[in-house]
């Protein structure tokens, strides 16, 4: 068997990795359903605004893990096309989890998970590219959805192969997707900040 099959055959591990439900497990012990407290999305940013930094760390380390986890075996069984394929699957799993009725997070932790294990160093610099309009904006969903745009064109002018902009392409786009509601909210000047308290916020993580 190919090294790509055997990648192809792990997709279904790699999606239901991405189904592990981080934030409703972190936010039960805390006796909240971060399902339908505050914004409702089982992401970092919702369990920070409802639980404190530090759940929203853990809960963002989780999620993380998930993707690095993934598209490190893939990367072991198959290169750059395994790290994509199970990246991709979990990544899928945690924004559509079949075990919670399709309804999961924005996909930024775990999309970051899977582009450090490809591209570390870029990796790194747009972490701090989202931290730095995290500062200055204060609106998660404004830096994860800059990250997007910038991830794919920085990818380009890094000189990566026009597959590798294709792919990252794709994957800013599944974010932007599951950021609509965000920009909705940024264009009608209602989305919340980061550190706002709980009770009507909207996650993006």
């Amino acid at each position: 068997m190919s090294d790509g099959w055997v990648a192809a055959c792990l997709v279904p591990v790699a999606y239901l990795l991405g189904t592990f439900p981080s934030a409703a497990l972190v936010a039960r012990r805390r006796g909240v359903d971060v399902t339908k407290a505050g914004s409702g999305n089982p992401g970092a940013s919702n369990a920070f605004r409802l639980l404190g930094w530090r759940a929203g760390v853990l809960v963002f380390a989780l999620d993380f893990a998930k993707g690095a986890l993934a598209a490190g075996v893939g990367l072991l069984v198959a290169d750059h096309l395994g790290a994509y394929l199970l990246g991709t699957a979990a990544i899928v799993g945690h924004m559509l989890p079949a075990t919670r009725r399709f309804k999961g997070g924005r996909g930024v932790a775990t999309g970051a998970g899977v582009l450090v294990v490809i591209f570390p160093l870029l990796t790194l610099a747009m972490a701090a590219a989202w931290l730095a309009v995290v500062r200055v904006s204060h609106k998660a969903s404004l830096a994860s959805l800059a990250v997007a745009v910038a991830f794919p064109v920085s990818v380009a002018l890094a000189g990566h192969p026009a597959s590798d902009v294709a792919v990252i392409s794709a994957l800013a786009g599944l974010v932007i997707v599951r950021h609509l509601s965000n920009v909705r909210r940024l264009v009608r000047g209602e989305e919340p900040d980061l550190g706002a308290g709980s009770g009507d916020e909207r996650g993006a993580a």
